[in-house]
């Protein structure tokens, strides 16, 4: 298996610190309003690098933070008059609820900053000793960037690039313009903590390495996030915890790519924003995950309506196929022809190899996606010229395979239709003089006079079932395998 390393900036061969065992830390929101689809691209794609971990055997041990003391939701509680607790937990509970939506499994561990402030503070005496930190006259805590000569190691940038390049907010309590705030010394209605500094809370910064270090260990095989924390948040986690336990941080530094919409950055001015949770009640959580995974997770993501109703008719053409080879596979007559159900285990063979292989090439799950694509395709072609006489087995298969092969990226193929009511078919009975109660044999009758109405080229009363099937809500479905009832869509 070969990832992406941000730090280096080159796949390298997945090593972790102990054999069979992974530790990762995903970057979790801060609490402050709903997440947008931009933040959801990189909690799907990390909840996909996750499960194939998992999948590969691996015993991981995933964390992701809530970030529920910081200055937007100090600033979103003044707004609205309400504390900045209340304003935290209610949209932690929000983004738990809509991660569930979107199928995303639950940390192993997630750590809340505000229960976490003496692991941070225990880091901050740490640095403070060190020389990698100064109190301030004003209450705060700064680190001092240029005690830490890798700075700049995980963003790919140089100390001496950001001062001339970047506008730096001018302060003069700190002692370089480039160090930051581990704590801020406490200011009228906000939360805050004793500390030997004073009252105050953590910087942003501060919180993570904290809580890395506290459940994770130092250092750790995956840090991830999106591509805006490489810096400087993820730069300023890696300079204090490497400084204050000196064992290094992150072995492998992943970060997803940005989000457009229709071509642009997503903007509420532009009028193309979206939270997930306004996408997930017009789409399904199978068919955004499919649209976010047919792109690799580095690369940037084009977001649009119509693609992510084009990722439905696939999940549904997708799970139709799976169904049609199972329903073959049920109602198999006559001597199937050996050379094409070697060839349709063979094509499944080979899209299983890809899947892994793109899989562990950088978690490539457009090179994965495309090879099961590519099997729907061909297991259509087979069913269509394998018409009744379909090798069960191969048919089997091939289906199990593509469902398999989906649920590992956590993407629920739509479910086959409920067989279909006593009472429905009741009523279709009637024009076949068939009163029985079983489901399955009435739907057989139907389709047999059907069929015995279109051999004898009595179009009319053919139509006249399919239209009465049709009034109900059902329609008929024919294949090369035979016809079957189905519920519209």
């Amino acid at each position: 298996m070969k990832i992406y390393n941000s730090k280096t900036r080159k796949k390298e061969e997945f090593q972790p610190i102990e054999e069979g065992r992974v530790r990762m830390y995903v970057c979790g929101p801060t609490v402050y309003d709903n997440i947008h689809i931009g933040n959801a691209r990189t909690f799907i794609s990390f909840d996909v690098i996750r499960r194939w971990l998992i999948a590969c055997g691996y015993e991981v041990t995933f964390a992701q933070n809530l970030t529920d003391v910081d200055d937007k939701i100090i600033n979103r509680a003044n707004e609205q008059g309400r504390s900045a607790e209340d304003v935290a937990e209610e949209f932690s509970k929000k983004f738990i609820d809509v991660m569930h939506k979107a199928n995303v499994m639950d940390p192993d561990i997630r750590p809340r900053a505000t229960r976490e402030i003496g692991p941070m503070i225990g880091m901050i005496k740490t640095l403070i000793e060190g020389g990698h930190a100064y109190a301030a006259d004003n209450g705060d805590v700064y680190f001092a960037v240029r005690s830490d000569p890798t700075y700049g190691e995980v963003s790919g940038r140089k100390i001496d690039d950001l001062m001339a390049g970047a506008r730096i907010e001018e302060n003069e309590d700190k002692n370089d313009p480039l160090d930051f705030a581990l704590w801020k010394a406490a200011k009228p209605g906000e939360p805050m903590w004793n500390s030997p500094w004073g009252e105050g809370r953590p910087g942003w910064h501060t919180e993570c390495a904290a809580m890395v270090h506290r459940y994770l260990g130092c250092p750790i095989d995956i840090h991830g996030g999106g591509s805006d924390l490489a810096f400087p948040h993820h730069e300023n986690e890696c300079a204090q915890a490497s400084c204050a336990w000196h064992q290094g941080f992150a072995n492998t530094w992943m970060h997803t790519g940005m989000l457009l919409v229709d071509g642009e950055k997503m903007s509420k001015s532009l009028g193309n924003f979206f939270t997930l949770e306004e996408v997930l009640e017009k789409h399904s959580a199978a068919a955004l995950r499919l649209l976010m995974l047919q792109t690799h997770y580095r690369s940037p993501l084009d977001f649009s309506w119509e693609r992510l109703e084009g990722a439905e008719n696939s999940l549904a053409r997708i799970a139709g196929t799976v169904n049609n080879l199972k329903w073959a596979a049920a109602h198999a007559e006559g001597t199937p022809d050996t050379e094409p159900a070697a060839g349709l285990i063979a094509v499944t063979e080979r899209a299983s190899s890809e899947f892994e292989s793109c899989m562990n090439d950088d978690f490539n799950t457009a090179g994965a996606l495309a090879a099961y694509f590519q099997l729907v395709t061909e297991a259509n072609t087979y069913l269509d010229q394998a018409g009744s006489a379909v090798d069960e087995e191969a048919a089997t298969v091939c289906a199990v395979s593509i469902a398999g092969a989906f649920a590992l990226l956590g993407i629920e193929l739509p479910q086959p239709e409920e067989e279909l009511p006593v009472g429905l078919l009741g009523v279709a009975a009637g024009l076949v003089a068939y009163t029985g109660d079983d489901v399955n044999e009435a739907a057989e009758k139907i389709l047999a006079a059907r069929a015995e109405a279109r051999a004898a080229k009595n179009w009319e009363l053919a139509d006249a079932i399919r239209d009465q099937l049709r009034d109900m809500g059902l329609i008929i479905e024919d294949t090369a395998a035979g016809s079957r009832i189905k519920y519209a869509k």
